[in-house]
């Protein structure tokens, strides 16, 4: 059992005692033991083979214990005969925005709710509202939180099955019988949300490929299996279908099942100009058309590309949003990089609410490749993050100077996410923000605004010469909680005219701001930096989901600021601030 399952397990665990109403302590090491397994960079199996877990801060006698048995024998009794006390939905419960363990808790004991569908009713027939606590602003909240969760049914964030669907693509890519394969649909084209995933796969033997699949340890239910189509349901909860082809069809395969269904459809106009049919498995010729041209051999992707009079045309792009015309007329960016990237800001310590302490989250980074690294922790407006006043700020600058002293090729940024107030001032004095490297500006309350009211309370952030980039411009938690209402636009165009650099935040709970936005955004000569707001060492990997979304947003290398090395980052955060 991998650290993350063991995390969630942990995690859960500490819901279904605060559930039972136990000791907040025995809660909090559970809790702390899980956040120390999101942070664990050595292999977990080895510790416990070692019996060193007691060496893991946050990790006590009784909980290592509890991990060596899972990542042994996969299971924990302690763990089931918890679940065993509660019906097995409640945990569909907090799956919901503002709905925590402690009023979960008076919900069940009080009306017996454990359902999302009892949950409603009773909202709407007064009894949630009748309860100490809630009355009825919670329960139209409740409400409002149970139609958003509807509404999010069935979508998966694209960094919550990253994990399992690249494990299992790589389980594919070793079988001895596969001779290609890659995963196709929405997930290939790294939109934001997914429904599914669609595995394609060349092979000569598909009845064992088809076999080993529905047979695979990561694979909860078996839909349906067949030859050339099998369907399942993964241990996360998505549904994953094989489909099983030819190689002289998988190119083809690949890129109808790739999408969009929009570009399909220009892709097939194009065949149909040349007389060709194009479909999911070849190229023939169009019944009730001229041949214009003889059908050409096709080997990959490139060639069908190729083949109908176009550049390449990299999966991100295919959404139907110009990626034709530009392939057509030789204007295809050339896109971003994962090497590309030279170093990342916005991220946060246990000075406010990270888990690794400032040397760690720098070691962190080196060992990622990059040469310097942001720190931005919360202000003092942040209480609930634990936000630093002027005082703990400035010891924190001076504590990131001694560091960079000893540093070679190396350097730490000193930074701030500071809150930007409800009337668009900031956190702190221009006096303090000016002692920084740079400035993060976010909005983190009074979501409610009007437009026009949370628009101008940005940009008048953004008009302070010392703010160097605005944080996750929307304040989305994609499937949780919808963006503020904002003017994308009318922020572009300030951003623009002020130099303010937009963060594309990269935490795969955000993805903010959202890659529809960013052609825009690159067309008036706004810069985008890709930060992970990182929590943990473990956040700074989300930097990949950030470089995905540029990509889709058609950004290249030179859009992001943060593919400059030392000595001209230095100078765009020194131009900004000057």
């Amino acid at each position: 059992m991998s650290a993350d399952e063991v995390g969630d397990i942990l995690e859960q665990i500490a819901l279904l005692l605060e559930l039972k109403g136990e000791n907040p302590f025995k809660i909090r090491a559970y809790t702390n033991a899980a956040r120390a397994l999101e942070t664990l960079t050595d292999d977990l199996a080895r510790l416990v083979e070692e019996k060193r877990l007691e060496e893991i801060d946050g990790i006590g006698k009784a909980i290592a214990e509890k991990i060596t048995t899972l990542v042994t024998t996969g299971k924990l009794e302690y763990y089931d005969t918890l679940r065993e006390e509660f019906p097995p939905d409640i945990f569909t419960l907090f799956e919901l925005q503002g709905l925590g363990a402690k009023k979960i808790k008076l919900l069940y004991e009080k009306l017996g709710i454990h359902s999302l569908t009892k949950l409603e009713r009773a909202c709407r027939d007064g009894s949630v509202a009748a309860l100490p606590g809630f009355g009825e602003k919670t329960a139209d909240n409740i409400l409002k939180a149970l139609e958003q969760h509807k509404k999010n049914a069935g979508q998966f964030r694209l960094g919550s099955i990253t994990i399992l669907a690249e494990e299992l693509l790589d389980d594919l890519r070793s079988h001895p019988r596969v001779t290609l394969v890659q995963i196709a649909g929405s997930y290939r084209r790294k939109k934001e949300f997914v429904r599914d995933l669609d595995f394609i796969v060349s092979t000569r033997q598909p009845a064992a490929v088809s076999a080993d699949f529905v047979n695979h340890p990561l694979v909860e239910s078996v839909l349906a299996h067949g030859e050339t189509k099998s369907s399942v349901v993964l241990k996360n909860g998505i549904q994953c279908d094989l489909r099983v082809v030819s190689s002289g069809e998988y190119p083809f395969a690949l890129n109808y099942f790739t999408g969009s269904k929009e570009h399909n459809v220009k892709m097939r106009s194009r065949a149909l100009e040349r007389g060709w049919s194009l479909n999911e498995y070849r190229f023939s010729e169009a019944e009730g058309r001229k041949l214009k041209e003889p059908i050409p051999a096709v080997q990959t992707e490139a060639d069908l590309y190729k083949a109908l009079g176009l550049d390449y045309i990299e999966p991100e792009l295919r959404e139907d949003r110009g990626e034709i015309a530009a392939a057509e007329n030789g204007e295809l960016p050339r896109l971003i990089e994962w090497p590309n990237l030279r170093g990342t800001f916005h991220c946060h310590t246990t000075a406010s609410d990270g888990r690794a302490s400032l040397e760690v989250m720098a070691d962190a980074a080196r060992e990622l490749g990059l040469q310097y690294l942001g720190i931005a922790d919360h202000s003092k407006s942040s209480v609930q993050a634990n936000g630093l006043d002027e005082k703990r700020l400035l010891a924190q600058v001076a504590e990131i100077k001694k560091l960079n002293e000893d540093q070679e090729k190396f350097r730490i940024f000193s930074g701030s996410e500071c809150d930007i107030k409800k009337d668009g001032s900031l956190d702190f004095s221009d006096e303090i923000l000016g002692q920084l490297d740079y400035v993060v500006a976010s909005v983190h309350a009074s979501f409610t605004l009007s437009e026009t009211e949370m628009t101008d309370r940005i940009i008048k952030a953004m008009q302070n010469p010392h703010v160097t980039m605005l944080g996750h411009l929307t304040g989305r938690l994609l499937l949780t909680r919808e963006p503020y209402k904002v003017n994308i636009p009318a922020i572009i165009e300030a951003a623009a005219a002020t130099g303010t650099i937009i963060e594309l935040n990269a935490n795969s709970r955000r993805l903010d701001m959202d890659w529809r936005w960013w052609p825009l955004a690159k067309e008036k000569g706004v810069k985008c930096a890709i930060n992970p707001d990182a929590h943990s060492t473990a956040g700074l990997q989300d930097l990949i989901f950030g470089i995905q979304i540029a990509r889709k947003g058609w950004l290249t290398k030179a859009d992001v600021v943060n593919t400059l090395p030392l000595g001209k980052i230095e100078k765009v955060l020194a131009a900004r601030i000057s």
